[in-house]
């Protein structure tokens, strides 16, 4: 959060509030109810903007539930318990642009930023849009120095702003749905959507 208040040009104290989320609104030149659904969506996502990168710790017994179609009994799961690196090489291996397991790039291109950015092609087309190609040669920029732009980035791509015209619940909802399910029109509830629809209607208040 330092990171993000510095770069919007307000004091650098680390916690996330009215004036921060007004200098973040001014920096990346939204509107009130764009941000207040742009900054509840991020807030949720990191925990209050705590963890701008993907935890991939997980116990045999979570990789069965998470993925099981990666790991799909306890001997598998067992041998990748606990072990985040190769967590992700298998799960992220040849989708998403990566290549095999062996190549490294799961973990190298795993989720990072306030809206996880994850795999290898998504990366690529972060790079263009950003216009730094360091990052794509170290991806842990994405976490450090440019978690809001890869955030605004996913927005961008599959045009949420349109949906971010008031702070109706239908509103937060179809946006809650774009990020959290990656289909707006979905039927299913997102998860934490009584925290998203919270943090959004909060900031929108600081903000107008």
């Amino acid at each position: 959060m330092k990171n993000i208040q510095k770069k919007v040009g307000t004091i650098p104290d680390g916690l996330f509030g009215r004036n921060t989320a007004r200098a973040i609104m001014n920096y990346y030149k939204l509107s009130p109810t764009e941000a207040a659904h742009f900054l509840g969506q991020c807030y949720h996502e990191t925990g209050g903007f705590k963890t701008f990168e993907e935890n991939l710790n997980y116990s045999a017994q979570r990789l069965l539930q998470v993925f099981p179609k990666y790991f799909p009994n306890s001997i598998v799961a067992n041998s990748y318990a606990f072990k985040p690196k190769l967590i992700a090489n298998r799960v992220y291996a040849n989708r998403m642009g990566n290549g095999d397991e062996a190549s490294g790039e799961g973990w190298k291109y795993r989720g990072r930023g306030a809206i996880q950015l994850t795999g290898k092609q998504n990366y690529e087309w972060f790079v263009k849009w950003l216009g730094k190609l360091d990052v794509f040669c170290n991806p842990d920029l994405v976490a450090t120095e440019f978690p809001l732009e890869s955030a605004k980035f996913y927005f961008d791509r599959n045009n949420i702003f349109s949906y971010c015209k008031d702070v109706s619940e239908a509103s937060i909802l179809r946006v809650s749905r774009a990020i959290n399910i990656g289909n707006p029109t979905s039927y299913l509830m997102p998860h934490g959507m009584a925290d998203r629809r919270l943090w959004t209607l909060r900031i929108y208040q600081w903000l107008i």
